[in-house]
C-alpha cells in the first residue's frame, strides 16, 4: 500500500463509503481504485485527485496534504545516480536490495534523517 492509498482508505472508511460507490462517483471502476489503494497502479493523475479532493470536500491544508502523498506514492521508481558520487549509487542499489527487510521503526528513522537534511539551510 501506498502513502496515497493508505489515506484514501482512511478517509472512505471514516465516512463509511464503500469502493464501488467511490468508484462510481469518480467515474473509475472500482478495480482500478482498489488498484489504487494497494499500491499495484502508479500515482493517480492530477484530474482523478482533484476528483477525489471534491468527492470527500477536502480543502487547504488537508488537501496539500492528500497531493503531497500522492506525489510521493508511486510504487516502481528509478533512481538515476549517474554523474552522482559512487556512494550514490551504492545506497541507491543498497536500498533496492534490502527495503523489504526493513521494518517500520527503521523506516521511520531513514524518513526523518531524510527530512533532517531537507531542513538544513544551504550555505
Amino acid at each position: 500500500m501506498t502513502p496515497f492509498g493508505e489515506r484514501m482508505r482512511r478517509l472512505r472508511t471514516e465516512r463509511g463509503v464503500t469502493l464501488k460507490e467511490m468508484a462510481e462517483a469518480l467515474g473509475v471502476s472500482s478495480a482500478y481504485l482498489s488498484a489504487l489503494e494497494h499500491g499495484k497502479r502508479g500515482r493517480p493523475g492530477w484530474h482523478l485527485i482533484q476528483r477525489i479532493l471534491a468527492f470527500f470536500n477536502i480543502i487547504w491544508d488537508e488537501a496539500d496534504e492528500v497531493v503531497r502523498l500522492a506525489r510521493i506514492s508511486h510504487p516502481r521508481i528509478t533512481i538515476d545516480t549517474s554523474g552522482l558520487n559512487p556512494k550514490a549509487t551504492e545506497l541507491a542499489n543498497r536500498l533496492a536490495d534490502e527495503i523489504g527487510k526493513l521494518d517500520p521503526a527503521v523506516l521511520d528513522e531513514l524518513l526523518v534523517l531524510l527530512g533532517r537534511r531537507k531542513q538544513k539551510p544551504k550555505g
